[in-house]
């Protein structure tokens, strides 16, 4: 007799488990429901938080725009005008991103593809403790020695007490984690079977990194410097310090200008009564730069919805 054939008829088949099992998915537990509930909580939490914020700055944008035109405030000149702020921003954050990139991007191919396991455990744990440093550290740090000893005796460049190169130099210092480690990490996730097919054809450790891990992790490598930007651009204390605070429309990074953010935190010190035409201005500001960093944020989504590769 075949083995088919000692199967009684009417009983379920081999692999199919028996007629009183358990359906797993109808069991109640009350544990892993009260997990899923507090983890909506916290999502739906941090997205009232992000509106909540967006609700704040709406009334005393509108106060302000009640009382001042849109032209005196997307103006170059005059007490509301905002494109100097702008203008400082921007180049403190090109400076820093000339430095942060290279510098970062060096360090997460090295880490990825080049260092042994015992270096990657030293140096990556390194280069991420310099996100854990103060900003107010940074600031001080570019009046200290990055204006009076780097810029001014030995590369012997004619900048003030605080300038926007100062700035941007120590704004790159602290954004080279942020991309460092994201890039590592993209670069990383690169499957090895690419690595040893690139070196299977002939080529070389420098080709395979340049030609086929890096295309592969863009990305994750373009959302690591979007990142980073985002980073940049809202930093606060660095620009306050070392950037200067008077608004200043020019394109000479050795000169000194108020940023976004060293504006918004100087206006909140106190001296402007609440409900007053400057003090509303700060929210204006904030909303602005809010929209900035939200422009930013939508790009590096796009970029890596479209370059995006899943192996």
């Amino acid at each position: 007799m075949s083995t088919s054939s000692a199967t009684v008829a009417g009983s379920p088949p081999p692999g199919a488990g028996s007629s009183g099992d358990i359906n797993l998915s109808k069991k109640p537990r009350p544990a892993e429901s009260a997990i899923k509930v507090l983890l909506a909580t916290c999502a739906l939490l941090s997205a009232l938080i992000s509106v909540g914020i967006v609700a704040a700055l709406i009334d005393p944008v509108i106060d302000f725009f009640g009382q001042v035109p849109f032209g005196d405030y997307f103006a170059l000149e005059g007490e509301y005008g905002v494109l100097p702020l702008i203008n400082a921003t921007m180049i403190t954050t090109i400076i820093a991103l000339l430095v942060a990139v290279p510098l970062g991007l060096g360090a997460a191919m090295y880490l990825s593809e080049y260092a042994s396991p015992r270096a990657r455990r030293i140096l990556k744990p390194t280069v991420e403790l310099l996100a854990g440093v103060p900003s107010v550290v940074y600031g001080f740090f570019a009046l200290a020695f990055v204006t009076p000893t780097l810029l001014q005796d030995i590369l012997s460049l004619d900048v003030g007490f605080t300038n926007m190169l100062a700035a941007g130099l120590i704004l790159g210092v602290m954004v080279i984690p942020t991309i460092a480690s994201l890039a590592e990490d993209s670069l990383s996730a690169v499957p090895m079977a690419m690595r040893q097919g690139s070196l299977a054809m002939g080529a070389n450790r420098m080709q395979t990194t340049v030609r086929v891990v890096f295309p592969a992790a863009l990305s994750g490598i373009a959302a690591a410097i979007v990142l980073g930007m985002s980073r940049a651009i809202g930093e606060t204390m660095i620009v306050t310090l070392a950037a200067g605070n008077i608004k200043n429309f020019t394109l000479d990074p050795r000169d000194g200008a108020q940023t976004m953010t060293g504006f918004i935190a100087n206006t909140a010190g106190g001296e402007n009564p609440v409900g007053s035409v400057d003090y509303n201005m700060l929210f204006a500001v904030g909303m602005t730069l809010f929209l900035i960093t939200l422009v930013i944020n939508m790009v590096s989504i796009f970029i890596v919805r479209r370059y995006r590769q899943a192996y």
